[in-house]
């Protein structure tokens, strides 16, 4: 076997299939790519073994013993690697042809170029990402040279990493820029996998890669542009998607570059979005994306004629019987689903209070993280993706759930440092994609993917904070306050809906609100007294607003105040584990 060089123009002897057309990668996964469905609406549909990323099986490659300190994430020595990437090889060596990909994240001077090389079976996957790639001729240009890519992808869903955890390993190579994806068959890990690599590249020239929306807002007479950082499952998505009157286009719905001076930079062509409950009422840009024939999709349920049910929840005997092949091709246990179908085991059997199912037992209820691929040019109203504006407007999206949510629907940060130390808090409850995971969590910047130690987000945002002084940065709660659905039902909690988020949003972007400093935290709330936000108050209630009202008027407000003390212990032991400048630790939970 000859030497193997991973950045060479063709590192593996085999065949390849170079930047198909999206009919040829849809007839290629109809071929090769098992589990997948046609759809009434003109899309393939792939019900994947993984419903989201496995972040526990990613590792840098490091013989470093100082990489614990360096890095975010989990290593692997380079000898164990090697290992893998042999095993890879042969694979790939004894299926004899890759689908090649080259495309750019972003556009203009600071775009990079990525090819990504799929295995025949991942041939879904290739189709996503083309669509979510720059075509390499909206950068290069004609008679230009052509960039050699400066990432590089390998995935190969159909080979497990046997004697690794779950049979599946994501190994990054950040010296060469080389990813090697072996086992999982989820498209987000080959997305994220080009933008892990971008985050520590952007991170090297002085930016910082942000999991984050963007829309372009009109007001003024100008352009500016807003991001939205957010775990998955917080609504960012949604909001970036969202309408305020005429005032706002989107320009991204996952992952921007910040520069200083508040430059942006964008890295996809497309959306990503989660289809959970979507409906052309509640999200039109989304749903008629999804609906549109060139949106690829995973994960989606689809009915006996192949329609989408967004709202699709548990399955009944009859629909795992008409799903058998499928559901065992991704993992199902065949005896599981047989006792199921013949009805010796019942839905109230299996799952719990929560109505997620017990181990073994997933296939009863459809994953809630479906999702669709849309490009750019079947999204209504995009912006112009190559004149994107100067940030003006910066914020990060808590889905609060539970008993003692009480995060306000909207507040708004009253310095860079108490901006960046929230923003670095990540917190967010229920963020699981595939829906099984509950409580509060919390990921620096919202960012699960940024490779280096995670305390150099906070530093390096501080840094561009200071190149940006005008930018307005806030906070808003896309879940409930006081409880959750249940609690909704009975007349217990809240839930802030996507019209309170438009009217909020709207409010902070048209500068119409009235705040009132916060007693507890000290960040800026809207003043439910001031004449000037009336407008605001019917359409917002006014507990959403100021949840502490909430909690008086149900006579809980031992419960607020327990909530209070136990977010600033928590905030302040997180923080400070990643050795987060005491400023922005005091900005805060106070001194």
């Amino acid at each position: 076997m000859q030497s193997f060089d991973p950045k060479a123009p063709r590192p593996y002897a085999v065949e390849y299939v170079a930047n198909p057309s999206q009919d040829e990668l849809r007839r290629l996964a109809l071929d090769h790519t098992p589990a997948v469905l046609r759809t009434a609406h003109g899309n393939l549909d792939k019900i994947s073994r993984n419903k989201s990323r496995v972040a526990q099986y990613t590792y840098v490659i490091s013989d470093d013993p100082d990489a614990g300190r360096k890095l975010s994430a989990k290593t692997i020595d380079s000898a164990a690697a090697a290992d893998l990437i042999r095993r890879q090889r042969e694979y790939i060596e004894d299926r004899g042809r890759l689908i090649q990909i080259d495309g750019y994240l972003g556009l203009g001077e600071r775009a990079a170029k990525v090819q990504w090389l799929y295995t025949l079976e991942g041939a879904n996957i290739a189709g996503m990402q083309q669509v979510l790639a720059f075509p390499v001729d909206a950068v290069e240009g004609a008679g230009a040279p052509p960039r050699a890519p400066e990432f590089r992808v390998i995935y190969t869903p159909g080979l497990f990493a046997e004697g690794m955890p779950g049979r599946q390993a994501l190994l990054v190579d950040l010296e060469r820029y080389v990813t090697y994806i072996i086992g999982p068959d989820y498209f987000g890990e080959s997305k994220k996998s080009a933008l892990r690599m971008l985050c520590d590249r952007v991170y090297r020239q002085g930016g910082l890669v942000l999991h984050a929306g963007a829309k372009a807002i009109h007001t003024d007479g100008k352009a500016v542009a807003m991001a939205i950082m957010g775990l998955s499952g917080t609504g960012k998505t949604t909001t970036t998607f969202s309408k305020q009157g005429d005032l706002a286009q989107p320009i991204q719905d996952d992952m921007i570059s910040l520069w200083p001076g508040g430059e942006v930079t964008i890295t996809e062509n497309g959306c990503f979005a989660k289809t959970a409950g979507l409906s052309p009422e509640t999200e039109p840009v989304i749903y008629h994306g999804t609906l549109d024939p060139s949106a690829w999709v995973e994960n989606v349920y689809v009915d006996a004629d192949g329609r989408y049910d967004f709202s699709k929840g548990v399955l009944a005997p009859d629909e795992v019987r008409r799903l058998r092949e499928v559901l065992v091709l991704t993992g199902a246990s065949e005896a599981n689903v047989d006792a199921y179908v013949r009805g010796d085991v019942k839905l109230e059997d299996v799952l719990d209070a929560h109505g997620v199912p017990k181990d073994g037992w997933d296939f009863v209820a459809w994953t809630q993280n479906g999702r669709s691929i849309i490009p750019m040019a079947a999204i209504q109203d995009a912006a112009d993706l190559r004149n994107v504006p100067p940030v003006k407007f910066m914020g990060v999206l808590n889905r609060d759930e539970g008993p003692d949510a009480a995060t306000p629907g909207i507040v708004r940060f009253t310095s860079p440092e108490q901006a960046a130390g929230y923003f670095m808090l990540g917190e967010t409850t229920k963020t699981s994609a595939a829906g099984k995971e509950r409580g509060k969590t919390r990921s620096p910047f919202t960012q699960p993917f940024f490779p280096l130690a995670h305390g150099l987000q906070a530093r390096r945002f501080g840094e561009l904070a200071a190149t940006m002084p005008d930018v307005s940065m806030w906070m808003m709660n896309t879940g409930y306050v006081g409880g959750d659905a249940r609690d909704v039902e009975r007349g217990k909690a809240l839930k802030v809906k996507i019209r309170h988020s438009s009217a909020m949003l709207e409010g902070l972007m048209s500068d119409r609100v009235v705040w009132m400093r916060d007693p507890d935290f000290g960040y800026e709330v809207v003043d439910a007294r001031a004449p000037e936000n009336a407008w605001l108050l019917e359409r917002v209630p006014r507990e959403v607003l100021q949840p502490r009202a909430f909690y008086e008027k149900e006579g809980r407000l031992a419960e607020y105040r327990a909530w209070v003390d136990k977010m600033k212990a928590e905030r302040r032991a997180f923080l400070e584990k990643y050795d987060v400048d005491p400023a922005i630790v005091a900005a805060v939970v106070g001194t």
